[in-house]
């Protein structure tokens, strides 16, 4: 490499116009010579200032140094002259990565991938930002509490897990008008569970295992699925209080599994 770098420099100094720049800049780039290979990419663009391969060279020089900022300008430039540059969206795509902003990563490399499908560097990136964007979507179902009880019938609308002090965890409760209540339920039920627990406390009876409450128009069924949490189910008048008892069970197993997860 050592030799190609002097043999691209001679070729530089003898013609000062050769295209030789862009290779030598690179080389230099990858050989970690970050000030010579930006003072070579410099020099390059001040004779082609518009030339979408010479901006590519500095925004990645830049992007080496740490620079982002400079290099997603200098990336978003070249679209601005050739809309769909593999390097510009490359470049860009890498950043999106660096951010966690997967998404943005994968339609970057997916157009890039769209203009060069022989791109193997496209291919490999396209493949590491999926599995990133897998796991971050992963975490997020365990930080959030998305899905902790999916597969169970009313996941969307009518099981909700909460802390002892009223703070939703996951699930969701809806309205009979399809509005998200969660909020406000829990915070009513975790002062019911409160006073379920100092009944209990004060008659002798143990630990409170569950509420029930039968309306017009529904059941709730209220149990402690785990310490200092609290889960609600709710299920129209159509539903045994039986049927309502054995999904709140299913509910319960959904909740401690997660909470062990978030435990680990």
């Amino acid at each position: 490499m050592a030799d190609e770098i002097r043999r691209m420099t001679a070729e530089l100094a003898r013609d000062p116009a050769s295209l030789v720049f862009l290779q030598l800049g690179d080389a230099l780039r990858l050989q970690g010579q970050l000030d010579a290979a930006a003072r070579v990419a410099r020099s390059g663009l001040e004779r082609y200032p518009d030339r979408p391969d010479a901006l590519d060279l500095y925004a990645r020089v830049l992007a080496d140094a740490g620079n982002r900022r400079a290099a997603r300008e200098t990336w978003e430039r070249i679209l601005t002259l050739a809309p769909r540059h593999v390097g510009a969206l490359k470049g860009l795509a890498y950043l999106a990565y660096r951010e966690r902003d997967y998404d943005a990563a994968l339609d970057l490399l997916e157009m890039a991938l769209s203009e060069d499908p022989a791109d193997q560097a496209v291919v490999l990136a396209l493949q590491t930002a999926r599995a990133a964007a897998e796991r971050q979507d992963a975490e997020f179902r365990v930080r959030t509490g998305a899905d902790i009880f999916a597969g169970i019938e009313g996941a969307d609308h009518a099981i909700l897990l909460l802390d002892a002090r009223g703070l939703v965890l996951g699930g969701v409760l809806r309205d009979l008008r399809g509005l998200v209540v969660s909020e406000a339920v829990a915070a009513y039920v975790a002062g019911a569970a409160q006073e379920a627990e100092r009944a209990a406390r004060v008659l002798e009876l143990g630990a409170w295992q569950t509420l029930e409450c039968e309306g017009t128009e529904g059941h709730l069924h209220v149990s402690p699925p785990a310490s200092d949490t609290i889960l609600l189910v709710q299920r129209d008048r159509a539903v045994p209080a039986g049927r309502v008892a054995l999904l709140a069970r299913r509910a319960a197993a959904a909740a401690r599994a997660w909470l062990e997860a978030q435990a680990g």
